[in-house]
């Protein structure tokens, strides 16, 4: 059961993705390209809500949307937001930019399993869904299959990808502090942490 004032906590907490994407946006005129596509890329994921909702948590939303569908407009916000975010926060911070593949690594034989990576979290997923396990924990195999699909095309860049999935965690971390600390008992209150086995 959740507390009548969580109303709006789960707004207020999305659009806080927004303020670190508008000043990666802002201080990177050279990410911006990157961004916008990957947060319009992304913001899709918003709609496999109700996949989510209530098996992993159940938060209150606008309109009561996500208690009455499944869907939200949180949702869309939120990974419209971590989305840009996650893609040039390490090449941000290291004064770095996408750059065409070279020659080298486009004849690697490697390269033809590009689209095989790209594919493998969807596969992951689906594969893992069905079992009897709370759905978050198949989208986390889902995206390390796809990180480490990734690493195998790329290997030289294993090490940047590992950096910034720390920085993007360390990161995420502090909204998840910042949250129980102006929402006390939110977490409790909205996680499906029985289900989760206690862990959050």
């Amino acid at each position: 059961m959740t507390a009548t004032g969580d109303q709006y906590i789960w707004l207020i907490w999305a659009l806080g993705f927004l303020v670190p994407w508008i000043v990666l946006y802002a201080l990177f005129p050279a990410q911006r390209k990157v961004m916008r596509w990957s947060s319009s890329l992304t913001a899709l994921f918003g709609l496999t809500e109700p996949i989510f909702v209530p098996e992993y948590w159940n938060p209150p939303s606008l309109f009561d949307l996500a208690q009455r569908t499944g869907f939200d407009i949180e949702s869309l916000i939120f990974c419209f937001g971590i989305g840009g975010v996650g893609a040039v926060l390490y090449n941000a911070l290291a004064g770095k930019r996408l750059m065409p593949m070279n020659d080298c690594e486009r004849n690697s034989p490697r390269h033809r399993f590009h689209r095989v990576a790209l594919g493998a979290p969807f596969v992951v997923f689906v594969a893992l869904y069905f079992l009897p396990w709370n759905p978050i924990y198949p989208s986390v195999a889902a995206l390390l299959a796809g990180g480490i699909a990734c690493a195998l095309c790329r290997p030289d860049l294993a090490g940047k990808m590992l950096l910034g999935g720390g920085l993007f965690a360390g990161l995420y971390l502090i909204f998840l502090v910042a949250l129980e600390l102006l929402a006390p008992g939110y977490i409790e209150r909205v996680w499906n942490l029985q289900a989760l086995g206690g862990v959050m």
